[in-house]
């Protein structure tokens, strides 16, 4: 009999359901290594990490240890232009042209900023293959996103921007902030530095490798088209499918530093802890008055998801019904991960982070051990618990229908 997995952390009184989903992730599931945190009206009750940080070293994960969330960066990154945005440096619904003129080439002359945060601009992918030294010459890489053709016409398609969308975002507000800072550097100053959170779009020299978990994959199982739709498993394994020139781009570990530093990729580069990550959500899900977020702004970010003229299926993800808003992923009918007012973003391997502010929580979980789900069964199985602790009775959101179809 192995050992019982006993997480480091802490649990608030009542929220003992979420330990013990924690602790069964291990024990059940696989789990390698990963972390959990929730804020629940403003107070951090939830705090767990546990396993190791390193298969090879056997090294454990740590209370301050951080990992490449993947596309949950978008989370951080929709936040970063939340903040723009209620600031007033641009409107949602204008024309990204305005504050860019440049990017009126190629017919986006009437793209606007809406479009491209719902996954509707077109630009899923570059034509151009864009390097590391390319993602930091943030001048040059301006020429290149301006100059890009959409795929088909703005406004009628969703098609996932896996790497593109953080890149636009970026140059939008280099073009808006006064200061000319690109979204790491308004996330930076402008949300971790208030928040005191350990979370960056562009890790920084100083952070040592020991800090960051090494991400590891999970062996493919015969199974793999029941985690992710049987398409998209094979638009994996093309090399010229719409996913893979959507993720060109991507953020490449460096063998001497193990990420690179000092580089940009907002929409798959962020590494933090989950501390971080749900104290970022905690704080919009409870108003956002810490930074300065204006209601109108909270009120965008809650309303529901607006449709392209085709519908909810996404071109690069090949599925149905992930809705997309203001750079956020929403709550659909075939994702009802929270109240309808939520918002967050995925990442790949199973990071998730989201803010619901029907139940004023903040929640965040990341792990090491990266499979092919979509909604991966650990994070399920603790944002269950953490619902079942708020007493919450809607049977979708306690993942009681999802047992029964087991």
């Amino acid at each position: 009999m192995t050992e019982k997995m006993i997480p480091s952390g802490f649990v608030k009184p009542g929220f003992e359901a979420v330990r013990e989903a924690f602790t069964e992730n291990f024990e059940r599931r696989y789990e390698l290594g990963a972390a959990c945190c929730i804020y629940y009206g403003g107070e951090k009750v939830v705090d767990l990490w546990g396993g190791v940080r390193d298969k090879a070293t056997s090294e454990p994960w740590e209370e301050n240890t951080m990992i490449l969330v993947a596309s949950a960066t978008k989370g951080p990154a929709a936040m970063t232009m939340a903040l723009a945005h209620s600031r007033g440096l641009f409107d949602y619904d204008e024309r990204i042209s305005k504050y860019w003129p440049e990017f009126a080439q190629q017919g986006k002359d009437k793209i606007t900023i809406r479009q491209l945060l719902a996954h509707q601009a077109g630009l899923y992918a570059l034509d151009e293959h864009v390097d590391i030294r390319t993602e930091a010459d943030l001048d040059k890489l301006a020429v290149i996103l301006a100059r890009q053709r959409p795929a088909w016409e703005p406004g009628t398609r969703q098609a996932y921007h896996a790497i593109t969308l953080g890149f636009y975002e970026s140059e939008l507000l280099r073009r808006t902030d006064p200061k000319h800072r690109s979204l790491g550097q308004f996330f930076q100053e402008e949300i971790a530095v208030p928040l005191d959170i350990d979370f960056y779009i562009g890790l920084p020299e100083e952070i040592p490798n020991s800090r960051i978990a090494k991400i590891h994959i999970a062996v493919p199982t015969v199974g793999a088209a029941y985690k992710a739709p049987r398409r998209l498993i094979l638009d994996i394994a093309n090399p010229i499918s719409r996913i893979n020139r959507a993720l060109w781009g991507d953020l490449p570990e460096d063998k001497e530093h193990g990420y690179p530093r000092n580089v940009e990729v907002p929409s798959g580069g962020g590494i933090g802890t989950a501390r971080a990550i749900a104290k970022a959500y905690g704080e919009f899900a409870n108003g956002g008055k810490e930074l300065g977020l204006r209601q109108e702004t909270l009120n965008q970010l809650m309303a529901p998801a607006t449709p392209p003229a085709r519908g909810f299926y996404d071109e690069v993800m090949r599925l149905d019904g992930m809705q997309m808003s203001l750079g956020f992923m929403k709550p659909s009918p075939k994702n009802p991960f929270a109240h309808p007012s939520a918002f967050g973003m995925l990442g790949f391997g199973g990071n998730f982070g989201f803010a619901d502010p029907d139940a004023q929580v903040g929640f965040a979980y990341v792990a090491n051990l990266n499979d092919l789900y979509l909604m991966d069964p650990r994070q399920n199985a603790l944002r269950f618990a953490m619902y079942k602790c708020l007493g919450e009775t809607d049977p979708v959101l306690l993942g009681k229908e999802e047992k029964e179809a087991e």
